[in-house]
């Protein structure tokens, strides 16, 4: 049998899983690991999207668990951007990532100017460059370029975002150190993470485990919904379905809307009891509530306003959300959100939490 449902329900559904209604994280890496990682390619934004979630948001806590504890692990992971992960998750992402291997195809070397032997010499390099270490993007470059007598992957290794060094990440053999003097450091899990690198998995192992947290979190989903998160839409075929069919036993059948999903069916009772939200929320840029769904989702985000949210360069716009819809953007000026509405929201909510988002803001 096939249950049926709503958007409105679904969103409303998926806030409440995100910790966002009602703010209910436990703390930075319970958030990350109910999101499935926390996007960190601007740290005050990450700093937020755990705050906003967090029962009793503390200053300091990501920088913590990152640099003391070594609960988090700062990374590039799902669409080769920089996430928060959980360490003892670590090597699931690994896992599934490093399967891809993006890095081989000849359209990316020839748009990064580098060849199938320049990356191979960068994967090896790197991990023996970093072994026992934290070096800065300048020192590793320098101490690969010793490794591989080779020096015309300087100029390969310091522009752009750190493309050559992804692929090391992606394999689990390169994570962010505490930063010196305000600079980037890099390490390696191997070393940096109190369990190392952590249990061998396959990408069959990892994929289904990534797959399970998010359709914990974003679902109802698709493959094709699932693959725009991960890897914007280039993961093989046969892959996805593979993953899924591995959960499939765990899974219920969702229609949402007319539209075909899936759920862990162990959650399929909570969705089909969550009323819609009534509620307004001011969510940051690079909020995952956004990028757990696809662009083109209308209910989430209007076709009309979609320039305004997902702009040039991959920047995601801060948030105002109304019914689990997006109803506006916003920005901080001089401490304060302000707000910019595409559709009318209850004024005293609106104010209730663009108060509770200032408090935020100044604490961070």
């Amino acid at each position: 049998m096939v249950a049926e449902t709503t958007w409105a329900q679904v969103l409303a559904w998926r806030l409440r899983r995100q910790f966002v209604e009602p703010a209910g994280g436990g703390d930075a890496v319970a958030i990350a690991r109910r999101l499935c990682g926390v996007q960190a390619q601007v740290a005050s934004s990450a700093a937020l999207a755990v705050a906003v979630r967090h029962a009793n948001p503390r200053p300091g806590e990501i920088e913590d668990a990152l640099w003391r504890d070594r609960t988090l692990v700062k990374t590039w992971t799902m669409r080769s951007t920089l996430h928060l992960l959980p360490a003892d998750e670590f090597p699931a992402y690994r896992a599934a990532l490093g399967s891809l291997r993006f890095w081989e195809r000849a359209s990316w070397q020839r748009g990064h100017g580098v060849s199938a032997r320049e990356i191979e010499a960068v994967v090896d390099a790197v991990p023996r460059a970093l072994s026992g270490g934290v070096l800065t993007r300048e020192e590793l470059v320098e101490a690969v370029i010793e490794v591989t007598g080779d020096a015309h992957l300087r100029e390969a290794l310091t522009s752009g975002w750190g493309a050559l060094l992804k692929p090391l990440s992606f394999l689990g053999e390169l994570c962010y150190g505490p930063p010196r003097d305000r600079r980037v450091t890099f390490t390696t899990p191997a070393d940096w993470l109190p369990g190392g690198r952590g249990e061998a998995l396959s990408p069959e192992e990892g994929g289904v485990r990534v797959l399970r947290a998010f359709l914990g979190a974003h679902g109802p989903a698709t493959p094709r919904m699932f693959d725009a998160w991960l890897f914007r839409g280039v993961t093989p075929k046969a892959v996805l379905r593979g993953w899924f069919g591995e959960l499939e036993g765990e899974l219920a059948q969702v229609e949402v809307e007319g539209m075909p999903a899936v759920l862990p069916a162990e959650l399929l009772d909570d969705l089909l009891a969550c009323p819609p939200s009534e509620d307004v929320h001011l969510l940051p840029g690079f909020d995952q509530f956004i990028l757990g769904a696809p662009r083109d989702l209308e209910p989430l985000l209007p076709k009309a306003v979609r320039p305004k949210v997902s702009r040039t360069a991959g920047w995601i716009s801060p948030v105002v959300v109304h019914q689990g819809r997006v109803a506006g953007v916003w920005e901080a000026k001089e401490g304060r959100p302000v707000v910019e509405l595409f559709e009318p929201v209850p004024e005293h909510l609106l104010a209730v939490e663009t108060d509770r988002v200032a408090t935020l803001l100044g604490c961070l």
